[in-house]
């Protein structure tokens, strides 16, 4: 029998509301390859910092909650410190990681979902980034599945090098959740990673395809090599590559 989450149950109503107030239209599809029961690794796209919050929604036809693994600093801010204890979220110290990738691993093996962004950083392009081994090592230790996860839509209300727009923008909101991608004990978690990368960019075009086309000032949200303003691939991989290896950052004391 699964423990109560009053705390998270909460977090979910609070945030709904917000999201009708500002008129987020949503999208789901593949809620239905997220397990009843079970560990999984639920491997999504990086583009603005609401994402985790999305993305955990698509759980909630199954009845699961996600814990999310989130740099180490956001536990030391005073309001969102807090919540992401209380909803037992995982803290990832990107400098020492080993402790984190450990603690995900055992909470998989207790049959947890566990919410993780391969790309490391926000990818300013927008685009799917090359990925760290550490979701399909974990998937492969714990012997549980890979959940491919697409977010669009996040990066227009709150993104980095861009000011945020929290209040009512109706912006349409699309989430994706791929088949599950199995890895055997005999896998190369190197081949598992550039496959789950493919996954993720075919993801990605498809939800794009699907999503309303931008004009005007929200082309600044999409991918440069489809005709939007965001930063190519490569403007962009200095920027984040300097997010990862920085020491403080907005959330640091």
């Amino acid at each position: 029998m699964r423990p109560p989450e009053p705390l998270y149950r909460l977090i979910i109503i609070i945030a709904r509301v917000i999201f009708l107030i500002n008129g987020y239209r949503f999208t789901m599809k593949g809620e239905a390859n997220v397990p009843r029961r079970g560990g999984a690794v639920m491997a999504i796209n990086h583009t603005g910092y609401l994402d985790f919050v999305f993305a955990g929604l698509s759980a909630r036809k199954s009845r699961r909650w996600v814990r999310f693994m989130a740099k180490k600093s956001i536990w030391q801010h005073r309001v969102a410190g807090p919540i992401m204890r209380g909803l037992k979220h995982i803290p990832v110290d990107r400098h020492a990681g080993a402790g984190a990738l450990a603690e995900a691993t055992n909470r998989l093996r207790q049959g947890q979902i566990v919410g993780v962004y391969p790309e490391a950083t926000m990818s300013r392009s927008f685009e799917i980034k090359e990925l760290k081994s550490g979701s399909v090592r974990m998937a492969k230790d714990a012997g549980v599945p890979i959940l491919p996860t697409i977010v669009w839509g996040a990066q227009r209300i709150w993104t980095k090098d861009v000011p945020k727009r929290l209040g009512r923008t109706n912006a349409p909101i699309h989430i994706t959740v791929g088949e599950p991608i199995h890895v055997g004990p005999d896998d190369d978690v190197a081949e598992v990673t550039a496959h789950l990368r493919r996954v993720m960019k075919q993801m990605l075009d498809e939800t794009l395809a699907a999503y309303p086309q931008p004009k005007g000032e929200e082309l600044r949200f999409h991918p440069a090599r489809l005709g939007g303003t965001a930063p190519t691939y490569e403007e962009a991989y200095s920027k984040d590559r300097k997010d990862m290896t920085r020491r403080k950052d907005q959330f640091s004391k």
